[in-house]
């Protein structure tokens, strides 16, 4: 599957782009910056996970293209290395 059949990916960054541009109406109405802050972080996070999901994909993609069909265990181990790249 590439990146653009995704579903899941693009879906994350449409709903980030819904709510980024919301922040844009919320500091043109000059809203709290208390309440555009924790839109923004939203936003960041969204953001945050799209990468990660990304990322992790595109290893995974590249390691069953070049090792073929991965074990159980080598698809577990590679679902704990997603986990701990979200902290990179």
């Amino acid at each position: 599957m590439s990146h653009a059949t995704d579903k899941d990916l693009v879906n994350r960054l449409k709903r980030a782009n819904g709510h980024l541009a919301s922040i844009v109406t919320m500091i043109e109405e000059n809203r709290s910056a208390l309440d555009v802050a924790q839109q923004l972080q939203a936003v960041i996070a969204a953001l945050d996970k799209a990468k990660s999901k990304l990322v992790a994909h595109h290893i995974e993609h590249h390691l069953t293209e070049t090792l073929g069909d991965l074990s159980p265990d080598m698809r577990d181990k590679l679902a704990q290395l997603s986990e701990l790249a979200k902290y990179l």
